[in-house]
């Protein structure tokens, strides 16, 4: 079924299946297996001479020299979204955008070589990221990373997508998709304008408050390297059906349905602004200035995109909206998807003394994925200009006077460490009813870190611990211990661990000099927590590692003694037992072992806290 079919196109179609030619997603197979993916990279450089690569770490950014110091805007995600979001860099948008492989998030590593090597941080930077965990972690890790660093860093998470609604969504929220691109535009050209970081943050974060977006495809997309989905399996979309709400990675919608375009029209329009859904209501559509965003999936013929934006501007007025900028073309695709999204923002006032966001919308910018030209004074200047520094994760870390006794943190955090160690066989077990059977190994690999490679000189912890000196100071002897954290722990567990403990860095760098007390170190914590929250929905009661955290934080804080505060993280943790999993990979495994055995990442973490307080051999 195509989006317009005629009784001719459907003898056509008839014959096509009959007589089937070479599929496209073949082709592509093989040319990202045979280095597609870099050369398309590449390709940006040719088409834009303003930007240059980092192949190693699949950054595209704007080469150094052009005008004067601005706040940089650094964007990202899986490959297969192109033109987002290599395409969007240049003067006006992005200062960079780094690409992960099909569909999957861009590591930590690439993200932070980006912020603090591939960019101008003179003026701070904004990192704009998408709302899907892996994007969020990771893009977190190395936000803190270099938050730690002493950096002017924000960051801002987009979900825009209604096609599932609040219910469904839960503590998740909306997903990302293509709206976002408004938000990289408008805060792009803030920033261009030489607006203050706070300004760039403010607007970008109201723009992405004041949007909606919904997706609709014909068929799910093959991704390369994965056997294609069977027709006739559970979950494939037969060739008369649309699915309405599904997502960039073909995450599932709201509904299928056996519908024209127009019917299929009013269905999404309904979706994004009936104001009585209060399952999808999430922006009311109200401002006498509304942008409209038609973008292709990948798969619909630009004479098809035409026929869509007609319908789509033609039922808005019936909603009493005529849009002020109509946008219509190729911005986020779901590879070669046959599908398209609508997105609608609702401008509103900015309160910062200067443009608005229709004026920040038609400022010129030099991005090949935007529909603006390149300049001929950029074509001639021949800029050759590269960034070839190397920000490395072992720069020295400046003393920060907060003083602590060294042999006493030394002590203790072996404790902490070698009761990690010890208890794995029983966290296995926990997590092998309820989970994969990984967590223990995993929390054991972070705390051992034997098998962990030398990074960068660093030594592992627990050796680490015993042949170096500890230098006394609580910025730099926390500091020198995340980085085997980072390399040794892997999955998500080892993302929230490394988000939390470059947040502890930076929280311990903001307190005074002086004695690192019981009250200092809860402060920090506090803090830490605060800034893991930004990452992650989990809280207590959710089952997960959160429910041992919270407690020894609390507990330190107010009573000052980590003993007690240990006791309350290890009760915490055994009160897990028979709790629901909210969030997690309990939630997928189902069946009733969470009400036999505690979470196993909250046991461990208790666990650790008790070794550290030196009661592990006694309770």
């Amino acid at each position: 079924m195509g989006f317009y079919e005629t009784p001719e196109d459907k003898q056509i179609r008839a014959s096509d299946s009959a007589n089937p030619a070479p599929k496209l997603p073949v082709r592509l197979a093989a040319i990202v297996i045979f280095g597609g993916q870099d050369t398309a990279l590449e390709s940006l450089t040719i088409t834009n001479p303003s930007v240059a690569l980092d192949v190693a770490n699949k950054i595209v950014y704007r080469r150094p020299g052009y005008g004067p110091s601005q706040v940089s805007i650094i964007s990202g995600g899986g490959s297969g979204h192109e033109p987002s979001f290599g395409a969007f860099v240049g003067q006006g948008l992005l200062s960079a955008g780094v690409a992960g492989t099909i569909f999957a998030s861009p590591s930590a590593e690439q993200v932070r070589k980006a912020i603090m090597s591939r960019v101008d941080t003179e003026k701070g930077v904004l990192v704009t990221v998408m709302n899907y965990t892996g994007d969020v972690l990771n893009f977190g890790m190395a936000v803190e990373k270099a938050k730690a660093a002493g950096l002017k860093v924000e960051m801002l998470v987009v979900g825009d997508d209604v096609g599932v609604g609040r219910e469904k969504g839960g503590k998740v929220g909306r997903r990302g998709i293509a709206g976002t691109v408004l938000v990289h535009k408008i805060s792009g050209a803030l920033a261009a304008r030489g607006a203050p970081l706070d300004q760039v943050y403010k607007v970008a974060k109201l723009t992405a408050n004041n949007l909606v977006s919904i997706g609709a495809s014909l068929d799910h997309v093959h991704v390369p390297g994965r056997a294609p989905l069977d027709p006739n399996a559970e979950g494939s979309l037969s060739a008369d059906e649309v699915e309405v709400g599904m997502g960039i990675h073909n995450e599932a919608g709201s509904e299928r349905a056996k519908v024209s375009l127009p019917e299929l029209i009013k269905t999404m329009l309904t979706m994004l602004l009936d104001k009585n859904d209060k399952d999808r209501a999430f922006v009311n559509v109200n401002s006498n200035e509304v942008v409209l965003l038609v973008n292709n999936l990948g798969g619909v013929s630009v004479l098809e995109l035409g026929g869509i934006t007609t319908e789509v501007v033609k039922q808005l007025g019936g909603w009493g909206i005529r849009p002020v900028r109509i946008l219509s073309g190729t911005y986020m695709t779901s590879l070669n998807g046959p599908g398209f999204s609508i997105s609608l923002l609702n401008v509103v006032n900015t309160d910062i003394g200067g443009p608005s966001m229709i004026e920040l919308l038609d400022d010129p910018s030099e991005a090949t994925g935007w529909a603006s030209p390149v300049s001929k004074n950029t074509w001639e200047a021949k800029n050759t200009n590269t960034r070839e520094d190397d920000a490395t994760s072992d720069q020295s870390v400046k003393p920060s006077g907060l003083k602590m006794d060294s042999a006493a943190f030394k002590e203790a955090l072996t404790w902490g460490l070698e009761a990690l160690v010890e208890v794995e066989p029983e966290i296995t077990r926990f997590d092998t009813v309820v989970g994969d059977g990984d967590c223990g190994i995993g929390l054991k690999r972070g705390a051992e870190g034997l098998n962990a490679p030398i990074y960068r000189g660093r030594s592992p912890v627990l050796k680490h611990l015993k042949e170096t000196q500890t230098t006394g100071d609580a910025v730099v002897d926390v500091a020198n211990i995340v980085p085997v954290i980072e390399n040794s722990m892997d999955g998500t567990s080892g993302a929230l661990f490394a988000i939390f403990l470059n947040a502890l860095v930076h929280s311990l760098r903001k307190l005074p000099a002086g004695e690192a007390s019981s009250q200092l170190w809860s402060q920090a914590l506090k803090d830490s927590c605060e800034a893991l929250s930004k990452y992650t929905p989990a809280r207590p009661g959710d089952r997960t590692i959160v429910d041992a955290l919270y407690p020894f934080v609390d507990t330190l804080g107010q009573s000052g003694d980590i003993k007690e505060a240990a006791r309350a993280s290890m009760k915490a943790a055994e009160g897990t037992k028979g709790m629901p999993a909210s969030l997690g990979r309990a939630v997928y495994v189902g069946g009733s072992g969470f009400e036999s055995v505690p979470d196993p990442g909250a046991f461990g973490l208790a666990s650790f806290f008790l070794g550290l307080s030196g009661l592990y051999k006694s309770f």
